[in-house]
């Protein structure tokens, strides 16, 4: 069922409302929305509504469509602040063209976010728009926590987690529940439906984290060892510089201060090696199963019980035994 549903959203996305001049503005956007991705976001919103009503709601999926461009523009920014040289395996856009084009391109995405928005019915619109806004302001604070954590010397788990939910987890909220609200859900089950977006989206991100370590880069599609090389504080440096003692302590501090290139592949394997020596590697993945379980507990709780319940659970399972 989700293939077909993927196929759907690639159509939604394809009849995206682009502009043709300049080219230069609007060619960033087809090329970075042709670098496909899961789709999760659009897919998640999409099958939250159908829980709650069997129509095939044009509503859904452009919503879903809003909810990936979104996504999108948000990964297009972040890319220059972070100065990530690949997206899903292919050159990032401010890499292709430049900086100064992808800031506009991605402004332009947001401005076709609202544009796709404005197309819900008017009883539904307050909402919606009300749920988007809100989303957007916290995607925008999380990323701003997380460039503000590279300059502190000391970032709390707790501190941490925050940052993961309002970066990523409150967009696959937000995805759970519009959808529900779409597909006519009550408000209980609609609150049920965000937490379930919110605990899955927290736990992807600690799975981002890992694989960005122990991944394999061909799946990943990004250079594994990234967030070592830029000391990017993700709860695995947290932990480890809370854990280490001694020598190991003294030699991931003085890695920690290593910005020579040519040095890059010895901090990777020491750094590494440090987190599998201080078991960091499986708590990471033992706290992203208990967001995952707790999601799951958020859909036993809905008021309906029915298929498309079990569809979104197999779903997301998925995204728990996801490589890349």
């Amino acid at each position: 069922m989700t293939e077909e549903l993927l196929q759907h959203i690639e159509k939604e996305l394809d009849k995206l409302p682009y502009g043709n001049k300049p080219a230069s503005l609007y060619d960033p956007i087809r090329y970075i929305i042709s670098l496909g991705g899961k789709r999760l976001r659009p897919i998640l919103l999409v099958l939250s509504g159908r829980i709650f009503s069997d129509d095939e709601d044009n509503n859904l999926h452009n919503l879903g469509a809003v909810a990936e461009v979104f996504h999108n523009f948000s990964l297009m920014h972040d890319d220059i602040m972070d100065n990530a040289p690949l997206r899903r395996g292919k050159a990032t856009v401010h890499e292709k063209w430049n900086a100064n084009t992808a800031i506009l391109s991605g402004d332009v995405m947001l401005v076709l976010a609202y544009q796709l928005l404005a197309k819900l019915p008017q009883d539904k619109l307050p909402f919606c728009l009300e749920a988007f806004n809100q989303v957007a302001r916290e995607v925008c604070e999380g990323q701003q926590l997380d460039m503000e954590f590279e300059q502190l010397k000391t970032v709390s788990i707790d501190d941490y987690l925050d940052m993961i939910r309002l970066k990523t987890a409150v967009l696959l909220g937000f995805c759970c529940k519009t959808g529900a609200y779409l597909g006519g859900a009550n408000s209980e089950d609609t609150k049920q439906l965000y937490q379930f977006g919110e605990q899955i989206g927290v736990g992807f991100q600690l799975m981002d984290d890992y694989l960005d370590v122990f991944g394999d880069s061909a799946k990943v599609g990004k250079r594994v060892g990234g967030d070592i090389v830029s000391n990017k504080k993700t709860y695995l440096l947290i932990q480890a510089l809370h854990l280490a003692e001694g020598d190991d302590l003294q030699q991931l501090n003085f890695w920690l201060t290593v910005n020579d290139e040519h040095k890059f592949d010895e901090k990777i394997k020491f750094v590494t090696a440090l987190y599998q020596k201080l078991g960091v590697d499986v708590a990471i993945r033992q706290l992203a199963d208990s967001y995952f379980n707790a999601a799951f507990q958020c859909l036993h709780t809905l008021s309906v019980k029915n298929e498309a319940i079990d569809t979104l659970s197999q779903f997301a399972r998925l995204l728990m035994m996801r490589d890349k």
